[in-house]
């Protein structure tokens, strides 16, 4: 067993050799052309006149060389073309041949040995038939001929045929592989994406949270502390602010309750959250996740000011150029950056002169909340902040590709301003 409680397998093939099936066929191949050549070589020790011995222990020697026939096809053939002459190696030259012509080795090598080894068994065929019968010298020709094209060209085809399909196969392999890396990555893209896509519509429902909630509270916690201030000495006055304290905490809520619905609403089918998650269109560096929802426009800027003028605060709003008819996302953009001004200026900038400037013109369409000295006392309502307004405000506008600017001013104020593309 390894180290990590599996099992071991068994021991890879020897030497140069891929699987061990594949020695264990070369020792037969070889085991049995040793044989043959040794037992061939008695004859060629009779004709060499040298000792049988000598003559079988050469033979052996030839024939084991085909053990070699995946490591040096190149070798085995050239082998088998030496011995031609002594009339020995029929299954050498056979097996060596094909071997070659199976193996990487370049085609006009291929050629040049196959064409060697035709011209050696023919030359060869050609004596021994025409030393050994009388007959007429093109049947002699004609024969040496046939058995050397046997002997060279069926197993050189045949190698060809098996090299070039072990090729193909090799060759559908990696492109199985490379399609099986291609699909995990595309998958985990895929994860990436849809991760992506959930936190930035994470990032969009809290930002609108923060717009619609920040902005009511914060005036129904002006009236409420002016409601506080005015109770015993101006009953008129304290009625119309629980009056308008319960007009905005109402607007709240159904405002929440639109977008918990939202959030509530049955989950969409495999094939609409596929389609969601590739309706995921970078713009800039942020993205929106679908379509833009239904949200305020520029028509409601007039209320929206008219809430915080209701709450005591002296706003001046100032239009330039004449208005259009904007996509959903830039008037909803325009809309929250005013508003989220507007309820930073509640904040953190009590009795203070605030001016709102909204100018259309060719092409964008700018917006500006410029508030004077506080003359107040600054969050002296108790207001909380979460440091989220300005930030939020530009994730908005950088979002559809436009310009936000924020900043204090030299008169001791405050000014926010943004530029949005409408086209």
């Amino acid at each position: 067993m390894t180290g990590t409680g599996e099992v071991e397998g068994p021991a890879g093939p020897p030497l140069w050799w891929a699987r061990r099936r594949d020695a264990v066929v070369d020792l037969a191949l070889a085991a049995v052309s040793a044989a043959e050549c040794a037992w061939e070589g008695i004859r060629f020790a009779h004709e060499a006149g040298i000792p049988v011995t000598a003559g079988v222990l050469f033979g052996a020697v030839v024939g084991a060389t085909l053990v070699l026939r995946r490591r040096w096809p190149i070798a085995v053939v050239l082998v088998g073309i030496a011995v031609a002459p002594a009339e020995m190696g029929f299954l050498l030259s056979v097996a060596g041949m094909y071997s070659l012509a199976s193996s990487e080795v370049p085609r006009r090598i291929i050629a040049a040995l196959a064409s060697m080894s035709l011209v050696a068994t023919f030359v060869v065929m050609y004596l021994k038939t025409r030393g050994d019968v009388e007959a007429d010298p093109a049947l002699v020709v004609a024969l040496s001929g046939f058995v050397a094209v046997a002997l060279t060209v069926p197993p050189m085809l045949l190698g060809l045929y098996i090299g070039a399909r072990r090729r193909l196969m090799e060759s559908l392999q990696e492109r199985a592989d490379s399609l099986e890396r291609e699909l995990s990555l595309l998958a985990d893209r895929a994860e990436e994406r849809a991760e992506w896509a959930r936190t930035e519509e994470r990032t969009r429902i809290a930002r609108e949270m923060h717009d619609v909630v920040a902005h009511r509270v914060s005036l129904m916690v002006v009236h409420a502390a002016a409601l506080e201030a005015v109770v015993t000495k101006d009953p008129a006055r304290a009625a119309k602010n629980a009056a308008l304290v319960g007009d905005m905490g109402r607007q709240a809520l159904t405002e929440l309750r639109e977008m918990l619905g939202v959030l509530r609403a049955a989950p969409p089918k495999p094939a609409a959250a596929a389609a969601a998650v590739a309706a995921v269109v970078p713009v800039g560096p942020v993205a929106l996740v679908g379509g833009a929802d239904e949200g305020p426009s520029l028509e409601e800027l007039e209320a929206l000011v008219g809430q915080s003028r209701a709450a005591g605060m002296a706003v001046e709003m100032v239009v330039q150029g004449e208005g259009a008819a904007y996509a959903a996302e830039v008037e909803q953009t325009a809309y929250r950056v005013v508003q989220e001004a507007l309820t930073n200026c509640h904040k953190h900038a009590p009795g203070a002169r605030v001016v709102v400037r909204l100018a259309h013109r060719e092409g964008e369409v700018a917006m500006q909340v410029e508030n004077g000295p506080c003359e107040g006392q600054s969050d002296g309502v108790g207001l909380p902040s979460g440091g989220n307004g300005l930030v939020g405000m530009r994730e908005r506008v950088l979002g559809l590709g436009g310009v936000f600017v924020s900043g204090p001013t030299d008169a001791g104020g405050f000014r926010v301003s943004a530029v949005l593309p409408v086209t």
